[in-house]
């Protein structure tokens, strides 16, 4: 008989846990910057507040979740070579980084691009699929 998550346990999740904390350390770590020229800079303050007004602020939270993904996958192919990466993997990568975001929003630090939700967990997977499309077989 046949053990469905067979392949889910066999995925390398020590590697795409790595690959996980280091994507979010470089998104935090991007976060921070924003937050730090936005308290130092008067230019950097009011083109923020521009980038971040309704209709921008919500595109550019969705495509910061996208580059997240794109992010992932692009620290796994370079980073961590003994990771064959294959829709498995790649839709065990999307958990890791979506565990990853909502760990990092329990921190009480403000969700500047990335905060854990439905949509950043879908476009998320759009940026894990789009970027890793040559390994979808």
């Amino acid at each position: 008989m046949n053990d469905p998550l067979r392949s889910f346990k066999l995925q390398p999740w020590r590697s795409l846990s790595l690959v996980t904390g280091v994507t979010i350390a470089i998104a935090m770590i991007g976060e921070g910057l924003l937050i730090w020229g936005y308290t130092q800079s008067s230019v950097l303050h009011s083109f923020l507040n521009f980038l971040f007004s309704p209709p921008l602020g919500i595109i550019l939270s969705l495509a910061a979740a996208v580059g997240v993904g794109v992010l992932g996958v692009y620290l796994c192919e370079q980073w961590q070579r003994q990771v064959i990466l294959n829709s498995g993997s790649l839709w065990a990568l999307v958990l890791c980084l979506a565990v990853g975001i909502l760990l990092k929003s329990l921190l009480p630090l403000p969700p500047l691009l990335v905060g854990f939700s439905y949509e950043t967990v879908i476009f998320l997977m759009v940026g894990v699929f789009w970027k890793g499309r040559p390994y979808w077989r």
